[in-house]
């Protein structure tokens, strides 16, 4: 286990989720859809949620864009080209998002759910690398820079934001990808760090089948009941 991999707190966190119900968490499948009206409608959500509001899971593929999280160093955006780049109100420093690249926006109550950022953050890296493992794909943590690996390789990236503690923003898995464009930039930060997407590792190509089994993987890590998966309408975000 490496060193990130054992700091992330299980057990409390498992004891606590075990000794309750799952608690409901409506799953929304946006479609492909353009970056920013999607982060504003996850902010509004974010804003006008109380402690009855159930949580949600949003499901997006993304038009091509570069976001840089709040501290990102805008030296870090290469050759961006055609390709917007838009500052937004997460954490970390910059990052891709195209077709082919699943993006999962958790919108929980950490409060209700009683889990905290810490152990939230090792729960999302965690459902990445149980799908993985779905498909015998070894991914792992690595020390000092979050996200999920495989051989040294950027599968999956987080960034997050937390407010009155419910979370927004979330995780980016590369599924099957024009892996192109992270050339443009220094992925998260990181001059010269490589990325790779699922398909290329023998994994499927097809989204449908990589979200199912990481809806799943998310379900049993954070201790909800999944409804509204397939079809239920998206929040407008036009």
């Amino acid at each position: 286990m490496d060193a990130v991999a054992a700091s992330c707190p299980s057990a409390a966190g498992d004891a606590v989720i075990a000794a309750r119900d799952p608690l409901p968490a409506t799953v929304r499948e946006l479609g492909r859809q353009p970056y920013t009206p999607v982060w504003r409608a996850m902010q509004a959500f974010t804003d006008t949620r109380d402690e009855a509001t159930p949580d949600e899971l949003w499901l997006v593929e993304h038009d091509p864009v570069f976001t840089l999280g709040q501290a990102g160093r805008p030296e870090h955006v290469l050759a961006p080209g055609e390709i917007p780049v838009i500052h937004v109100d997460r954490g970390g420093q910059v990052t891709y998002h195209g077709p082919g690249q699943l993006v999962l926006y958790p919108l929980l109550d950490l409060k209700r759910l009683k889990i905290g950022v810490r152990d939230y953050v090792c729960r999302i890296e965690q459902a990445i690398i149980d799908t993985c493992a779905e498909w015998n794909i070894h991914a792992e943590r690595k020390d000092g820079a979050p996200g999920v690996y495989v051989a040294g390789a950027k599968i999956g990236a987080l960034g997050i934001r937390v407010r009155r503690g419910c979370t927004f923003h979330g995780l980016s898995f590369n599924i099957a990808m024009d892996l192109e464009p992270f050339h443009r930039i220094n992925p998260c930060g990181y001059e010269g760090l490589q990325t790779i997407a699922l398909s290329d590792l023998g994994g499927p190509a097809s989204m449908e089948a990589v979200k199912s089994v990481l809806l799943e993987k998310i379900a049993g890590l954070f201790g909800i009941a999944l409804t509204g998966a397939g079809g239920v309408p998206a929040p407008h975000v036009a």
